[in-house]
C-alpha cells in the first residue's frame, strides 16, 4: 500500500527542530522532502548540522546527531539561490512542490525575490509555511529568537520552577517540538483545503503563540480569578494544583540521583498506598483527607520520601503499580531506550543507514496507523547527496549540466 502521503512533495528549506522536525514527521509517512542547502557555507544556514552530540570521535558537518536526527528520510541538495541559475532551478522545484517549507526570520524569503506572491505566479495551488519566533504580524515580527527567548516571552519560563525559587525555564527548546507539531498540522491541513479548493495558501506561524498555548490553566486562572501565578507557594512543579493531589511529587530513592514518580489521584489511591507503605504515619489524621493532606503537604512529602530513600525506584514503582497507584521510576535515557521493555515493542527508537555515520539510532513516531505507518530508515543527508537524483531524476537536467552548474558553485 502507498505511504499516507506519498503524493506530496516538499520544498524544504528548514533547520533546527521547530522547522526540520515539521518536515520530518511528513517525510517518515511518506512525502518526499527535498532538502535544500547553501552550498557557500557548508550548510550552515541549520546550526544544528556538525554539532553534539556524535556517535564516535568523528567530527564535521556529516557528523552532527542532532541535525541526523531532524532530517531521517529526507533528499538532501545544495542550492545557491544567491546566483541567476540558483533562483532559476528554485523556481522549477517550486513549480512541481506542493509545499515549501521555512523558519527562517521572517521576511527572508521574501528578500530572496520568493515571498508569497512570487511563489504563487510560479504555481497558484502552493502551500507556503513560515514559521518564524513571532510571525509576520504584530511590532515584534523583525525580532530573532531562540529556544531560551520563547520560552520566556510565551510565559512558560515563568510557570517552571519550585515555590520561593526563581524561574528556572526547561532546560532546552521543547518549543521546537512543539512548533513543529504545530507545522506539521498547519500543512496537512492546507494539503486539505487545496485538495477540496484547489487554493494553496500562506501559513503564517509564530513559536512564541505556540508556546503560549501550553500555559493554559495560568492563563484561565489569570483571566477568570485575576491572579497571577506567581504567588505565595507558586510555581510549583512538583505538586499538582490542576487537579489537585496529594502526594504528588517526585522523591528520592536509594541510590544516589535515582527518583520516583508517585501520584495519588483519590482517596482509594491514598488507601492503596498506605497499605504497600504500612507505616503509622499513613492512619493518622492529619492525612486522613486530601483537603488534610494538602495543608500538610511537607510533613507528607517528608514522610513519603524518608519511605522512598529506602528503597530501589523500580522496585517501588514495581509495588505500588500492583496496589493501582500510579507510579514510575525517573528514568534516564539509557534506562528507557535500552532496558525498558515497551522501547523494542513500540519501536519508538529505529535504526537508520546514514551514509557517513553507518548504524545510527533515531526518534521514531509517537503514533502508529494500523493501514498506512510511518518508516524511517534512512539518516538524514550528506551535504548535496542527492544533487545527481534531485536535478537529474526530477527536475530531468543531464549529467553535464549537473556538472558544470557544481563548476560555477550553484550547487
Amino acid at each position: 500500500m502507498p505511504a499516507a502521503l506519498s503524493n506530496i512533495r516538499i520544498c524544504d528549506f528548514t533547520g533546527q527542530l521547530a522547522g526540520a522536525g515539521a518536515t520530518r514527521h511528513l517525510a517518515a509517512f511518506g512525502a518526499q522532502v527535498i532538502r535544500i542547502e547553501d552550498p557557500t557555507n557548508q550548510g550552515k544556514w541549520d546550526t544544528l548540522r556538525g554539532g553534539p552530540p556524535y556517535k564516535d570521535e568523528r567530527r564535521g558537518i556529516e557528523f552532527g546527531g542532532a541535525f541526523n536526527n531532524h532530517n531521517v528520510e529526507k533528499l538532501g541538495i545544495t542550492l545557491n539561490v544567491k546566483t541567476a541559475r540558483g533562483k532559476e532551478l528554485l523556481k522549477k522545484l517550486i513549480a512541481i512542490s506542493d509545499v515549501v517549507a521555512e523558519n527562517f526570520a521572517a521576511g527572508v524569503l521574501e528578500r530572496w525575490g520568493f515571498g508569497f506572491e512570487a511563489m504563487r505566479a510560479i504555481k497558484p495551488d502552493i502551500i507556503y509555511v513560515s514559521n518564524c519566533g513571532f510571525g509576520h504580524l504584530g511590532p515584534y515580527r523583525t525580532y530573532k529568537s531562540w529556544g531560551s527567548i520563547v520560552q520566556a516571552v510565551s510565559g512558560l519560563t515563568s510557570l517552571a520552577g519550585l515555590p520561593g525559587m526563581p524561574p528556572s525555564g526547561w532546560g532546552m527548546s521543547y518549543m521546537d517540538h512543539t512548533g513543529g507539531y504545530y507545522q506539521a498540522l498547519a500543512i496537512l491541513l492546507a494539503l486539505v483545503n487545496r485538495n477540496r479548493t484547489g487554493e494553496g495558501q500562506w501559513i503564517d506561524m509564530s513559536c512564541i503563540e505556540a508556546g503560549t498555548c501550553l500555559t493554559g490553566p495560568a492563563i484561565l486562572d489569570h483571566t477568570v480569578n485575576g491572579r497571577e501565578f506567581r504567588r505565595a507557594g507558586n510555581p510549583d512543579s512538583n505538586h499538582s494544583a490542576w487537579p489537585a493531589m496529594a502526594p504528588h511529587a517526585i522523591y528520592r530513592a536509594q541510590e544516589d540521583d535515582t527518583w520516583v514518580a508517585i501520584a495519588c489521584r483519590d482517596e482509594r489511591d491514598w488507601r492503596a498506598l498506605g497499605s504497600v507503605v504500612n507505616e503509622p504515619w499513613t492512619a493518622e489524621g492529619r492525612f486522613a483527607t486530601l483537603e488534610a493532606r494538602l495543608v500538610n503537604q511537607a510533613e507528607l512529602d517528608a514522610n513519603m520520601e524518608a519511605w522512598t530513600r529506602r528503597r530501589d525506584p523500580f522496585a517501588t514503582a514495581k509495588l505500588l503499580q500492583a496496589a493501582g497507584v500510579p507510579c514510575s521510576a525517573v528514568q534516564t535515557p539509557a534506562q528507557r531506550i535500552d532496558h525498558d521493555d515497551n522501547t523494542a515493542a513500540w519501536g519508538l527508537w529505529p535504526t537508520v543507514t546514514h551514509c557517513e555515520m553507518g548504524q545510527v539510532r533515531v526518534d521514531g513516531m509517537p503514533v502508529h496507523l494500523s493501514e498506512t505507518d510511518w518508516s524511517i530508515k534512512n539518516g538524514a543527508p550528506c551535504l548535496g547527496q542527492h544533487n545527481e537524483q534531485v536535478y537529474g531524476g526530477v527536475l530531468g537536467l543531464s549529467r553535464s549540466e549537473i556538472a558544470r552548474l557544481a563548476e560555477e558553485g550553484v550547487i
